[in-house]
């Protein structure tokens, strides 16, 4: 059993095709991990002049990944809110987190 985060140094973000509608639209990039070391989330808020600005925490509690993941969008939405985001399109690895 590995007991790291394999892959916590990388982050891809992949470009979409952007229509007239999307100019002032947000996006949320999310994630999260959970194993034997801890629980972690993180995500990255993309401004629609491509500023990136990430965030990522520790949870302090036992939980799986699907709890981590869920807390990791929470994390993206919660930012795009105090950044008074209007529109907003949210990523993640996790159909039943975005979904």
């Amino acid at each position: 059993m590995h007991l790291e985060f394999p892959d916590e140094d990388i982050m891809t973000l992949f470009r979409d095709e952007v229509v007239d509608e999307d100019r002032d639209k947000w996006i949320v990039w999310f994630d999260g991990a959970s194993n034997a070391l801890g629980h972690r989330v993180g995500a990255v808020l993309v401004s629609p002049d491509e500023q990136y600005i990430p965030f990522m925490t520790r949870l302090g509690f036992e939980c799986t990944n699907n709890i981590a993941d869920y807390k990791a969008c929470a994390l993206g939405i919660q930012a795009a809110i105090d950044f008074k985001v209007k529109l907003l399109k949210v990523y993640g690895d996790s159909a039943l987190v975005v979904h």
